[in-house]
Protein backbone atom coordinates (compact mmCIF):
# COMPACT_ATOMS: atom_id res chain seq x y z
CA UNK A 1 0.00 0.00 0.00
CA UNK A 2 1.26 3.30 -0.86
CA UNK A 3 1.29 6.61 1.28
CA UNK A 4 -0.70 9.64 0.06
CA UNK A 5 2.09 12.29 -1.11
CA UNK A 6 2.66 14.28 1.83
CA UNK A 7 1.20 12.14 4.44
CA UNK A 8 3.72 10.41 7.49
CA UNK A 9 3.96 6.76 6.89
CA UNK A 10 4.29 3.80 10.06
CA UNK A 11 5.11 0.55 9.82
CA UNK A 12 5.68 -1.15 6.76
CA UNK A 13 4.69 1.95 4.94
CA UNK A 14 1.17 1.99 5.97
CA UNK A 15 -0.29 5.28 6.12
CA UNK A 16 -0.88 6.92 9.74
CA UNK A 17 -3.94 7.46 11.22
CA UNK A 18 -3.90 10.50 13.59
CA UNK A 19 -5.78 10.36 16.60
CA UNK A 20 -6.71 12.81 19.67
CA UNK A 21 -7.85 10.98 22.71
CA UNK A 22 -9.12 11.91 26.10
CA UNK A 23 -8.03 10.66 29.03
CA UNK A 24 -10.90 12.37 31.24
CA UNK A 25 -9.91 12.64 35.32
CA UNK A 26 -11.86 13.16 38.55
CA UNK A 27 -10.15 14.67 41.64
CA UNK A 28 -10.07 10.62 42.92
CA UNK A 29 -8.18 9.25 40.30
CA UNK A 30 -10.90 7.66 38.25
CA UNK A 31 -11.00 7.75 34.68
CA UNK A 32 -13.48 7.47 31.99
CA UNK A 33 -13.63 4.65 29.78
CA UNK A 34 -16.20 4.19 26.55
CA UNK A 35 -17.47 1.02 24.88
CA UNK A 36 -16.93 0.49 21.13
CA UNK A 37 -20.38 1.31 19.50
CA UNK A 38 -21.76 -1.45 16.75
CA UNK A 39 -20.38 -0.86 13.57
CA UNK A 40 -16.89 -0.19 14.54
CA UNK A 41 -14.12 -2.24 14.17
CA UNK A 42 -13.70 -3.52 17.89
CA UNK A 43 -16.92 -2.91 18.71
CA UNK A 44 -17.71 -3.88 22.43
CA UNK A 45 -13.82 -3.18 23.42
CA UNK A 46 -12.98 -0.13 25.63
CA UNK A 47 -11.28 2.59 25.31
CA UNK A 48 -10.67 6.48 26.30
CA UNK A 49 -12.76 8.69 23.92
CA UNK A 50 -11.57 10.55 21.08
CA UNK A 51 -11.13 10.25 17.33
CA UNK A 52 -9.53 10.73 14.00
CA UNK A 53 -8.31 14.38 13.39
CA UNK A 54 -9.80 16.39 10.12
CA UNK A 55 -7.37 18.05 7.70
CA UNK A 56 -6.10 20.99 9.53
CA UNK A 57 -7.52 20.07 12.42
CA UNK A 58 -5.17 21.09 16.03
CA UNK A 59 -5.28 18.01 18.57
CA UNK A 60 -6.91 19.93 20.72
CA UNK A 61 -9.88 21.07 18.05
CA UNK A 62 -10.51 17.17 17.22
CA UNK A 63 -10.27 16.21 20.87
CA UNK A 64 -12.66 19.15 22.07
CA UNK A 65 -15.03 18.15 18.89
CA UNK A 66 -15.03 14.64 19.75
CA UNK A 67 -15.67 14.47 23.07
CA UNK A 68 -18.74 17.38 22.43
CA UNK A 69 -20.13 14.43 19.37
CA UNK A 70 -19.51 11.08 21.41
CA UNK A 71 -20.27 12.70 24.91
CA UNK A 72 -22.20 15.63 24.88
CA UNK A 73 -19.41 17.70 27.17
CA UNK A 74 -17.50 20.42 26.20
CA UNK A 75 -14.12 19.85 27.30
CA UNK A 76 -11.87 22.78 29.35
CA UNK A 77 -7.76 22.80 28.36
CA UNK A 78 -6.35 19.70 27.94
CA UNK A 79 -2.69 18.99 28.82
CA UNK A 80 -0.52 16.93 26.03
CA UNK A 81 0.53 14.19 28.05
CA UNK A 82 1.85 10.76 26.07
CA UNK A 83 1.87 10.06 22.15
CA UNK A 84 1.56 6.10 21.41
CA UNK A 85 1.53 4.19 17.79
CA UNK A 86 -0.14 0.86 17.50
CA UNK A 87 -0.34 -0.91 14.55
CA UNK A 88 -4.07 -2.58 14.28
CA UNK A 89 -5.22 -4.71 11.35
CA UNK A 90 -7.58 -2.06 10.04
CA UNK A 91 -4.90 0.86 10.49
CA UNK A 92 -1.50 1.85 12.30
CA UNK A 93 -2.85 4.87 14.49
CA UNK A 94 -0.68 7.63 16.16
CA UNK A 95 -2.36 8.36 19.68
CA UNK A 96 -2.16 12.09 20.92
CA UNK A 97 -3.18 11.62 24.77
CA UNK A 98 -4.49 14.41 26.76
CA UNK A 99 -5.31 14.69 30.05
CA UNK A 100 -8.82 16.36 30.81
CA UNK A 101 -9.45 17.69 34.78
CA UNK A 102 -12.17 19.70 34.05
CA UNK A 103 -15.23 19.64 31.56
CA UNK A 104 -18.94 20.90 31.84
CA UNK A 105 -22.03 18.63 31.01
CA UNK A 106 -22.21 15.09 32.27
CA UNK A 107 -20.92 12.37 29.77
CA UNK A 108 -23.78 10.68 28.28
CA UNK A 109 -22.87 7.89 25.37
CA UNK A 110 -24.41 9.66 22.30
CA UNK A 111 -23.39 6.88 20.21
CA UNK A 112 -25.48 4.60 22.41
CA UNK A 113 -21.53 3.72 23.65
CA UNK A 114 -21.80 2.51 27.76
CA UNK A 115 -19.26 4.28 29.48
CA UNK A 116 -17.64 3.86 33.08
CA UNK A 117 -15.45 5.73 36.04
CA UNK A 118 -12.61 3.21 36.47
CA UNK A 119 -9.46 3.29 39.09
CA UNK A 120 -6.34 0.66 37.85
CA UNK A 121 -6.74 -2.37 37.58
CA UNK A 122 -9.97 -1.98 35.70
CA UNK A 123 -12.43 -4.10 36.08
CA UNK A 124 -14.09 -4.35 32.51
CA UNK A 125 -12.74 -6.26 29.74
CA UNK A 126 -11.93 -6.68 26.89
CA UNK A 127 -9.62 -3.18 26.75
CA UNK A 128 -8.56 -1.89 22.95
CA UNK A 129 -5.19 -2.90 22.74
CA UNK A 130 -3.31 0.51 22.74
CA UNK A 131 -5.39 1.24 26.77
CA UNK A 132 -3.47 -1.42 28.32
CA UNK A 133 -0.17 1.16 28.33
CA UNK A 134 -2.34 4.29 29.09
CA UNK A 135 -4.10 2.34 32.06
CA UNK A 136 -0.25 1.11 33.33
CA UNK A 137 0.70 4.65 33.22
CA UNK A 138 -1.93 6.15 34.85
CA UNK A 139 -1.59 3.48 37.49
CA UNK A 140 2.07 4.51 38.01
CA UNK A 141 1.16 8.26 38.86
CA UNK A 142 -0.32 9.82 41.88
CA UNK A 143 -4.21 10.87 41.41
Amino acid sequence: MSTPAGAPAGAGGRPITEVAVGVLLRPDGRFLLAQRPAGKPYAGYWEFPGGKLEAGESVAAALARELQEELGIDIGASEAWRVLEHDYPHAYVRLYFHKIRHWRGEPSGREGQAFLWQRAPVDVAPLLPAALPVIEWLAAEPP
